[in-house]
Order: C-alpha cells, then structure tokens, then sequence
C-alpha cells in the first residue's frame, strides 16, 4: 500500500478517517492525499468579476487553510501528506481521482444526512462506495491506534464475486489480515440446504483459487433472522477489527445479497466496514 486517497468536508468524520489512513500510513510507509470538494457551480467560476469571483477566492483559501489546520494533528507526525482541492462537484469523480493518484485505498467518514445513525443512506459516502473501483474503508466512528488483524469478509459465493473477493484477498493480505469468511442462511426463498451451500462455496472457492487460498471447511456457515444481524454479532464474536461487503455499485449497497443488506449494515455496525465493486 503506497497511497491512501481521504476525502474530506473539515467535519468529525472525516478527521476520524484521516486518523485511521495515518495508522495505515504509519504501518506501510504510505503517502496520504487529502481531497476537498469545493462544489462550486460553473456560473461562480465563468465570471471575471463582482463578488461572485471574490466568493470562490475566500473559499479556496479557506480550505487551503483548514487544511493546514487539519495536517497539524498531532497523529500525522511523521506522515507524507498532500492535498488537492477541486470544483468537484459530482461524488463519482473520486473514482477518477483515485486512479488518477494511484490509490490503493480510500479512506471516508461516514455521516450521512440524517447523523452518523444514517451511515450510508442518502450521503456523500455513499454515493463514493457506489461508484469507486478502489476499495473504500468506511469509518463511522473515532477509533485510536488502528490496527486490522482480523476481518469479518461476508460472500455469497455467486461466480460475479470471484474477482471481488480476489481483490478483496489481495489487499488483505498485504495489510497481513486474517479473514473470517461467512455465509449467513436465513429463512427465505434464497434458503440454500447446508449440502447445496457447502457445495457452492467448494466450486467458488476452487475457481477463485488464491495464494492464501481459504478451505470450504474454513468458511463459517451462520443462520440468523437477518443477514447483517448475523453478520454483525460474528464479528462481535471473533472480535473482529473492521467487515468487509461487496456491493454491486447499482444502488449504493441495497443489491448486496438481498434487499438492504448493505445499508443495514452501514447503519447498526459500529465496526470499520471495507466495501469492494463488484
């Protein structure tokens, strides 16, 4: 892991990632990018003149200036840190930005419109977990002294995620995370007999073959009224450091598995939630 592209809007939240991306930073001697999004529109831009230009003119160096604020924290001691400050205004051109900086990781804040409470609904992250090719680590709450040495990874098995989970074991390994692997069964028409699931999870795990390649009787095989209920009190469990969930990029993460799974997720864990695009 070399760079670690953070976006940020000078809240809370976005402080509490970039904490977490100096842990990481800290740990695999990486470079962080810090990005804000002005978000101005083009009629306060084209204008040569009048208290329009002035506008965007104070709101640059107000930035410029929350941003040497932000790189004085005490937790970036020792860290390389620049910063970019756009017009962005669409959340889809982090994508770009992080391919265009060679990013390895995004790391984002979550509060969403209605408080931290309303993670991914309707938010800014969201809409970046939505369409961003590189893997974003969501972080909901301040966590010190970051350290991943275990995640909780829930798959599925479906072929379209062999090469999400290939992406997903890839970074994991070189951040030297051990992955707990579940699949979580509840009572509805998706039900799978333990025989089928099993089955399943032998020909996913044959064809997405991998270094560290994880055994079908590895996997943990959960039941519960709910998959992210499931999946929430596994980690709690195994004390697990951070989840990790694909998500299909159509609609944030409402197709992951079935209905909401995602969203849920997003809202009741209080865990770091790594997310990967299918």
């Amino acid at each position: 892991m070399k760079k670690i592209l953070v976006p940020v809007d000078f809240s809370n939240h976005s402080e509490y990632a970039l904490e977490v991306a100096s842990a990481f930073a800290k740990k695999y001697d990486a470079t962080i990018i810090l990005l804000h999004m002005l978000g101005l529109s083009e009629a306060v831009l084209t204008k040569n003149e009048g208290q329009e230009v002035a506008e965007a003119i104070y709101y640059m160096k107000l930035a410029k200036k929350r941003f040497s604020v932000l790189k004085s924290k005490e937790f970036l001691e020792g860290v390389s840190v620049s910063e970019i400050v756009q017009n962005y205004k669409e959340f889809s051109e982090i994508n770009e930005v992080a391919k265009d900086q060679g990013a390895d990781l995004i790391v984002m804040g979550s509060h969403g419109s209605k408080g931290i409470s309303e993670v991914f609904v309707g938010s800014n992250t969201e809409k970046v977990v939505r369409t961003s090719e590189v893997p974003v680590l969501v972080i909901k709450e301040q966590v010190s002294d970051f350290n991943i040495h275990k995640v909780v990874f829930a798959c599925d098995f479906k072929t379209e995620n062999i090469l999400v989970y290939r992406k997903a074991m890839r970074l994991f390994q070189r951040l030297g995370t051990a992955v707990d692997l579940v699949y979580v069964n509840v009572p509805s028409a998706a039900f799978k007999s333990s025989t089928d699931i099993e089955q399943r999870a032998e020909e996913f795990l044959a064809i997405a073959d991998f270094d560290a390649p994880i055994r079908p009787d590895e996997v943990a095989y959960l039941s519960g009224h709910s998959i992210e209920q499931a999946i929430f009190d596994y980690g709690k469990k195994v004390s697990a450091d951070a989840l990790a969930i694909p998500t299909h990029g159509r609609k944030g993460l409402a197709h992951f598995f079935y209905g909401s799974l995602g969203e849920d997720i997003a809202n009741h864990a209080k865990l770091p939630v790594f997310t990967f695009k299918i």
